[in-house]
């Protein structure tokens, strides 16, 4: 048995990330249809520990006998002030035939790209189509990875604004946003500086208190809210939440995992209902999107299985047909 292994910079090179976008849209359609299966991803919380474990097995249909993916992530929200991720781990892909390990993945990478694209999908069906100011607050791995996947999406932004808790390192990725972009790319000293008048907002921090505050939402503005994965932390306060219609990649997920909802939950501000669509209803047409234009919408990205599946399955056929990784005996 031959085993593929893709570094970090295999997954980057082999996951474009327009392509990457087609299979999250894929990917979140089959999981309503039920082609796709995965069940609440696993989390293993030791006392005292610097970080959580977990696990996120699924499951996806196709013509050619489908496949098993399995990814087992370590969180470790004090990484990025080492400059590393706060995800680490790995992506294993087996054949839906036989069962046999196909591919070995980096889990950093393969989670920056698909969070992004699963965000670019959200925006297009969720986001004013003249929104054309993006702010994003966070300076990280996942702002510069939704910095570039927006741009992709060709929405053709005027104006981009960053802000986080680093200045410089957020002047850094301005730097670069700068040579790929027309309009401008601002640093603002503070998140409502960078929020106000902006119709398209992307959280993508690692803080566990809110970083965006209902107050500074512009009507009709789309919020992605990305970084609060676990349900002790946040990122929206209560008022954002609920100021918006809400949107999730999954409900389960939702409800259990992400402490955006769980705590303003507790707050009474939003409940179930606050929820319209998950995003594969909307794809599928069983659930309407944005209704009117001054509506505020929020996803909340939780980060399912089947996004991992889908976006290594891309990565693996891409690297077949080029040549790129490593093959070893298994």
């Amino acid at each position: 048995m031959r085993l593929l292994v893709l570094s970090a910079e295999d997954v980057h090179a082999l996951l474009d990330p327009s392509e990457c976008a087609d299979a999250m849209r894929s990917a979140l359609a089959a999981l309503q249809t039920g082609s796709a299966e995965q069940p609440l991803r696993t989390v293993l919380r030791p006392a005292g520990a610097a970080g959580l474990a977990a696990l996120m097995p699924s499951y996806l249909a196709d013509d050619s006998g489908g496949a098993y993916g399995l990814k087992a992530i370590c969180i470790t929200p004090a990484n990025p002030a080492a400059g590393l991720d706060t995800h680490q781990g790995v992506v294993l892909l087996s054949s839906g035939l036989t069962g046999e390990p196909l591919a070995l993945l980096n889990a950093s990478a393969v989670t920056e790209i698909r969070t992004a694209a699963v965000s670019v999908v959200a925006t297009e069906l969720l986001a004013r189509k003249d929104a054309c100011v993006l702010a994003i607050i966070g300076c990280g791995v996942q702002a510069r990875a939704h910095a570039l996947a927006l741009i992709e999406s060709g929405r053709g932004f005027e104006e981009i604004r960053l802000t986080g808790r680093d200045p410089a390192r957020a002047e850094r990725l301005a730097t670069m946003l700068r040579r790929l972009v027309r309009g401008p790319v601002r640093v603002c000293a503070t998140a409502r500086e960078a929020v106000a008048g902006a119709g398209i907002v992307v959280t993508a921090t690692s803080s566990a208190e809110p970083v965006l505050a209902g107050e500074w939402l512009e009507p009709g503005s789309h919020v992605n809210a990305v970084g609060a994965c676990l349900p002790t932390i946040r990122e929206l306060d209560s008022a954002a939440m609920a100021a918006g219609v809400l949107f999730a990649d999954s409900r389960e997920s939702l409800f259990s995992e992400s402490g955006d909802y769980v705590l303003a939950a507790a707050d009474g501000a939003v409940g179930p209902a606050s929820v319209r669509a998950e995003l594969g209803e909307v794809l599928t047409g069983v659930r309407p999107g944005r209704e009117s234009a001054d509506e505020v919408t929020i996803f909340v990205s939780l980060g399912l299985a089947i996004e991992d599946l889908a976006a290594a399955a891309c990565a693996y056929r891409s690297a077949v047909e080029t040549g790129r990784g490593n093959w070893v005996d298994f």
